[in-house]
């Protein structure tokens, strides 16, 4: 491998706009690769920026670590991952925002008359479970968090 096409680590930390911290965390969760120079300082090809760069995008839109972990080993391991590598990963999350946008409207729509009406009734309310008949399925707005889920 060429030396031009190698980032050091604070290198890709910079052009991802992370810590350095976060890029090391990265590679030990196992999320991105790099490997030793001689000296034993972690290199990474230039392939692992747009991998961080995936993870970063991925929890701002609320994926867990876990979630993103899967997504990465649908790629392919021994080569970098090719623009068509990409699309079908993109594809696959572009359903699954699809549905988190749906319950995100359903959300927003209950919430906002919930909170726009202001009743506070605790026998009235559409979000209060005033007969507790659903109390066994768990705490909190269950009607609403049910209502709301894809």
């Amino acid at each position: 491998m060429d030396k031009k096409d190698q980032l050091t680590i604070g290198q890709i930390a910079e052009r991802a706009d992370l810590a350095v911290s976060a890029v090391r965390f990265y590679e030990d969760e196992g999320l991105v690769r790099a490997t030793r120079s001689e000296a034993g300082h972690r290199t990474f090809e230039r392939g692992e920026l747009r991998r961080i760069t995936f993870i970063s995008v991925c929890q701002s839109l609320g994926y867990t670590l876990a979630e993103i972990a899967t997504a990465l080993k649908s790629l392919p391991a021994g080569r970098t991952p090719t623009e068509k590598d990409w699309q079908r990963l993109a594809v696959k999350f572009s359903a699954d925002l699809d549905q988190r946008i749906k319950a995100l409207v359903v959300l927003q729509e209950k919430l906002s008359g919930c909170i726009g009406c202001g009743c506070l009734s605790m026998t009235e309310c559409e979000l209060y479970n005033s007969d507790d008949q659903i109390r066994s399925q768990g705490p909190g707005a269950r009607v609403l968090k049910i209502e709301s889920r894809p």
